[in-house]
């Protein structure tokens, strides 16, 4: 069922918003809601398209005897100039149609014999000769006049008598640009589906099929990649070979956001054996690892296969499957990251992305708002066409009206699995027309009116205070204004660099923590940034031993006030979980101001300071044995007094390890 009501086309249209009354409607099956009374409701689902759409209403019997009729409702009355009819498929079977006013007074506005057209379908227009003020209309058919089933997508009337057409729900801009065949090295005469490209936009993974060189039988597919080299040139594609490879169908569905964990469909068993579900394979000094599964809760239902989506950070999923409660064939739900690392069971995306036909191999871009998706539910050029929709709150429930890509992607054959790397520069999709062989793979340049929202690649290492060595750790980034946990992420020595994806238009906290460190927080601020970025950005761990000074946040007070900011509680409480780690820490908490005022309201303030750092750790159970203060007002700059820059720096707090 399509969106209504909707105010478009240089003129006011109203497209009916309820179902009054009806004759019969077709259920060809008990799952969704294909060809029934409510698919008439809001704006053309299948027009200008033409042909056999479930998101129609359609009567039970394609060629009865007996007379079918539909009644609708308009959210408003207005003084009726046009009534415009969506019938998408075997038009002509419209014997009289009906007006109606606020009253409830019944005007028959058009009779015509029904018969057999020359065409597919059409809208069908009528513009009543006598003036009413008209809220409701009502369509008489007579099915055994035109064969086939009669199908009508959408009802319309306006106070115009400008010829109503359906039109696409566009992006903002078209692309201008040609897709591009990726070509030889990644398409064959077999089939090539669903690109993941890594985040970094250098590695393309993807699924063939029908392909003598895939593990086990040549139509069972197997997951293949292709790397970027210094030239700008995709490399020829190679098997990625066991464990994701094996004599089943594997596929990855979703990459994280460091491109360290790949997401695949079916769970995998240490037999070669293959259930319906997902799994994820991390990668390690060696190779991807032995996928392992990730249940989601009372998933299977009527479902055999799944497409997925992995928010990045690894929180929400979105995927394409048919259950009990689907609009039509496959719709897109969400499922959320449980504390046990399970999935919670999936909730439906609604009625604003999901039809009565299908909707699938979903993609949720890096800035975590804006999805991409196929359907051939929304009004579009053919078999299946690419979208986005933006997520509109943290429900995760409400988004936009999806918005067609356009032309310049999609075809009047099948269009799906887009993916796009964080840089947005490029969209990667799949598609039938003109292919080397079976559908093949694609890529095209984005307009920024359908990228997703920029972001910033963090990316570094690690490294150890004292020596510069590199030191596992685990890396998050928190939104600084609400201690809101946004991003984690890990740095393995053998396995290379972290790597966060952030958002712009935030100000973020940057926490490291290793066993045998203290855990230290640096603030990002991305809050004037408006194009993607990439960061590089090393991290220093203090070992955890007496006599270690660590440093504290600059920005921990309010301007000339000892008043810890709530921003600071995140830092803070690492200090306290680290001294509830080693129960026989013991430190010395020291003030310093700029030298800007008074020397002796400097050395006060700063010994405000202290206490009030002290104060809060006491408060999270720490002994006030434990922690000394020491107050220097402006006495130990680290940095010129010259300038408001450098004055920041000399405003903070420190403290050294006594004893551990």
């Amino acid at each position: 069922m399509a969106v209504a009501p909707v105010t478009a086309y240089c003129q006011e249209v109203l497209w009916a918003n309820k179902v009054l009354g009806y004759s019969s409607e077709y259920r060809p099956s008990q799952i969704g809601h294909a060809y029934r009374s409510k698919q008439i409701l809001g704006v053309p689902s299948k027009l200008p398209d033409v042909g056999d759409s479930p998101c129609a209403w359609s009567p039970a019997e394609p060629d009865g005897r007996n007379e079918e009729w539909i009644k609708v409702g308009f959210d408003k009355t207005v003084p009726l100039k046009q009534i415009a009819i969506a019938e998408n498929f075997n038009p002509g079977s419209i014997a009289r149609v009906y007006a109606y006013d606020a009253n409830g007074k019944e005007y028959l506005v058009s009779e015509t014999p029904a018969a057999q057209q020359m065409v597919k379908g059409r809208m069908l227009h009528i513009f009543p000769k006598q003036t009413i003020q008209a809220n409701a209309v009502k369509l008489v058919l007579q099915p055994n006049k035109v064969s086939g089933f009669n199908q009508i997508d959408a009802v319309a009337i306006s106070a115009d008598a400008t010829p109503v057409e359906a039109k696409i729900n566009f992006a903002a801009t078209q692309l201008k640009t040609q897709k591009e065949n990726m070509g030889k090295a990644i398409n064959s005469k077999g089939q090539e589906v669903a690109p993941i490209i890594s985040p970094d936009g250098k590695t393309l993974y993807f699924t063939r099929n029908n392909f003598e060189g895939n593990i086990g039988s040549p139509s069972r597919q197997d997951v293949w990649y292709s790397t970027l080299n210094d030239k700008g040139q995709w490399t020829d594609a190679l098997n990625i070979g066991p464990p994701i490879n094996n004599a089943g169908d594997n596929a990855i569905t979703s990459i994280s956001a460091d491109g360290k964990t790949i997401y695949l469909i079916n769970e995998y068993r240490p037999d070669g054996s293959m259930y319906f579900g997902f799994s994820r394979s991390f990668k390690t000094k060696s190779g991807w690892g032995f996928p392992k599964s990730s249940r989601i809760m009372n998933l299977v239902g009527s479902a055999t296969t799944i497409e997925i989506t992995v928010s990045p950070f690894e929180n929400v999923l979105i995927m394409s499957v048919q259950r009990a409660d689907s609009e039509g064939g496959k719709d897109l739900y969400i499922s959320f990251l449980q504390k046990d690392n399970t999935w919670s069971e999936p909730r439906n995306l609604g009625s604003v992305i999901n039809t009565a036909d299908y909707e699938g191999t979903p993609f949720l871009a890096l800035d975590n708002k804006t999805l991409y998706f196929s359907s051939q539910g929304h009004a579009g050029y053919g078999e299946g066409d690419l979208f986005l929709t933006r997520r509109l709150d943290d429900t995760w429930l409400n988004w936009s009206t999806p918005e067609n890509l356009g032309p310049a992607i999609n075809s009047p054959l099948w269009d799906a699995f887009i993916n796009i790397p964080a840089t947005g520069d490029y969209a990667y999709f799949s598609a039938s027309e003109k292919v080397l062989g079976q559908e093949d793979i694609f890529r095209i340049r984005m307009t920024p009116e359908i990228k997703p929202d920029p972001v910033a690649v963090v990316t570094g290492t690690v490294l150890e205070a004292e020596t510069n060595k590199p030191v596992k750790s685990d890396i998050a980034a928190d939104i600084k204004k609400t201690n809101a946990s946004f991003a984690t992420a890990s740095f393995d020595p053998e396995t290379g660099e972290y790597r966060l994806i952030l958002p712009l238009k935030e100000i973020y906290r940057i926490s490291a923590s290793g066993e045998g460190y203290f855990p230290v927080s640096e603030d990002m601020d991305l809050s004037e940034e408006t194009n993607f970025r990439t960061i590089r950005k090393n991290i220093v761990l203090q070992p955890i031993k007496a006599g270690q000074q660590i440093r504290l946040s600059n920005t921990m007070f309010s301007q000339s006030s000892a008043e810890v900011i709530p921003s600071s509680f995140t830092e803070l409480d690492r200090i306290a979980e680290t001294m509830k780690t080693y129960p026989a820490m013991e430190i010395l908490l020291e003030g310093h101001t700029d030298n800007q005022g008074e020397v002796q309201k400097n050395v006060k303030l700063s010994a405000d300071r202290v206490e009030q750092v002290k104060k809060y750790l006491l408060a999270k159970g720490i002994d006030g044995k434990r922690i000394q203060t020491k107050a220097w007002g402006p006495a130990r700059p680290i940095a010129s007094n010259l300038t408001e820059q450098t004055r920041q720096k000399n405003r903070r707090v420190e403290f050294t390890i006594l004893k551990i």
